[in-house]
């Protein structure tokens, strides 16, 4: 038994000693995460502290967990993408050290790393993330903090549904000592509003750097939709489809998709959150795909809709030609100080007028039965973003990334001709709002029916695979 200890432990060596070769070089720099604690801070009030914890790890099935994904308020400020942390942020310079922040991390732990990976621990964290003063989670209990001298503590909601573990680095034990130092008996929705307003007053404005990663993401989203156009057919699963999609986005980099793919063929692509994707066959019926790449934490949200048999029915034109037209028309407002209630009123009407034209309503305020969603959310390190929304008054700013997706979608069984029964269409772009027009960081996929007819016609690489029979 020692003996296999002592290989474990020399094993655990060799693995600390190799650092992994290869990476990616086009991650945020710590300089990014720097000024964006900077920017923070210039947020906080006087004599406050700001606490940042990572995300806990949720199980999958037993003792296997889903793959991770960091915090992204976590991330935005620090780069740390590890669990089991926490990041304090100082208003003001603290003791005769004149520190500023501390980030608390995930401990070195040789064989630990031998079995779920790399850990960056505290001189990982200082080299590559650029903080000066960092610890092992199981000091923070220990850490000297009073945080009865701040006139405020901010924080974002705790999650209440942390699995209990006594062992002092872990999550549990973060929050547990937190809430214990600063006399926490429940949230204080000041603080965590406070948290989320500042936040997402940062996070709604996209930076230079952010916006190499969201082009980057989108357009190789753009390739995918792309190459499913190209590959589809009656004889194709929903899955299939999903999984060309997935394969683009390894291909190009990305850790994976920023959500639940939604790929629905006929009365699936009529449900707005399909995630099911499981129809063995797509036949003669139009497919739905929304979806996304999440390249190093950014995440694109774009939706082609497609005939799989490469050519729209005229009744699927006619709906289809309605979403592109309310889109163009939403595309004509999109700049700074829009406000950005417009977006959705403007793709409402057209789409209202389209339908009774067609004599699929006869009242404006029906469109609702076939148009339910608003047009538009913030987009970034989240697909539903953070941004500031009060209501109307709310105005579109330069440098915001705003999704535009219409859609139109008419279930079975819906009150009008059955002709119209299982058509369902979104068209989604993702929209960088300029001071005086816009891009589209979309625009590499074809919208308009004819040209996405076209590209149907071109040969796919997929179609040229061969598997075997099972």
């Amino acid at each position: 038994m020692k003996q296999l200890l002592l290989v474990f432990a020399f094993l655990a060596s060799i693995f600390q000693i190799h650092s992994q070769e290869n990476l990616p070089t086009d991650y945020l720099t710590k300089e990014f995460h720097q000024g964006r604690r900077e920017a923070f801070r210039a947020l906080m009030p006087a004599n406050s502290v700001a606490v940042v914890f990572s995300y806990p790890e949720r199980v999958f099935s037993r003792d296997i967990d889903y793959t991770y994904h960091a915090n992204p308020d976590m991330y935005y400020l620090s780069g740390y993408k590890e669990p089991d942390a926490v990041l304090l942020i100082f208003k003001e310079a603290q003791g005769p050290e004149k520190y500023n922040e501390v980030l608390f991390v995930r401990e070195k732990n040789a064989t630990r790393e031998m079995w779920t990976g790399r850990r960056l621990g505290i001189e990982g964290a200082k080299s590559k993330l650029g903080f000066s003063n960092v610890y092992n989670g199981k000091d923070f209990n220990a850490f000297a903090i009073d945080f009865s001298k701040f006139d405020k503590v901010i924080y974002d909601r705790i999650p209440t549904d942390v699995a209990e573990n006594n062992s002092p680095d872990n999550l549990y034990s973060l929050f547990k000592s937190f809430k214990s130092k600063a006399g926490i008996t429940q949230a204080d929705e000041t603080s965590t509003g406070l948290f989320d307003k500042i936040t997402s007053s940062l996070r709604e404005i996209k930076t230079p750097e952010e916006l190499v990663l969201m082009r980057k993401t989108v357009k190789l989203s753009c390739i995918a939709h792309n190459e499913v156009m190209k590959a589809v057919g009656p004889d194709m699963s929903e899955n299939e489809a999903d999984g060309i999609h997935a394969y683009i986005h390894k291909h190009y980099g990305a850790e994976g998709e920023g959500y639940a793919p939604i790929v629905g063929a006929g009365a699936n692509g009529c449900i707005l959150h399909y995630w099911e994707n499981n129809a063995t066959k797509i036949d003669n019926q139009l497919l739905l795909m929304d979806v996304g790449s999440e390249y190093h934490g950014y995440s694109a949200d774009v939706t082609r809709t497609i005939p799989a048999n490469g050519k729209f029915s005229e009744e699927q034109k006619a709906i289809y030609q309605i979403v592109y037209d309310a889109q163009e028309a939403v595309f004509k407002i999109c700049k700074e100080g829009t406000p950005l209630v417009a977006l959705n009123e403007t793709a409402k009407d057209v789409i209202a007028k389209g339908l009774i034209k067609l004599g699929i309503i006869t009242d404006p305020k029906d469109v609702k039965l076939y148009y339910p969603h608003g047009c538009s959310h913030f987009l970034g390190l989240d697909v539903h973003d953070k941004g500031i929304f009060n209501g109307p008054q709310t105005l579109i700013k330069e440098n915001m990334i705003l999704t535009v997706e219409p859609g139109i979608y008419i279930p079975p069984n819906s009150k009008c001709d059955k002709k119209w029964w299982n058509i369902g269409v979104r068209i989604e772009d993702d929209i960088l709002m300029l001071k005086d027009s816009y891009e589209n960081l979309s625009i590499d996929s074809p919208r308009k029916w004819q040209d996405i007819e076209a590209l149907a016609k071109q040969k796919s690489t997929f179609n040229e695979m061969k598997f075997p029979k099972i």
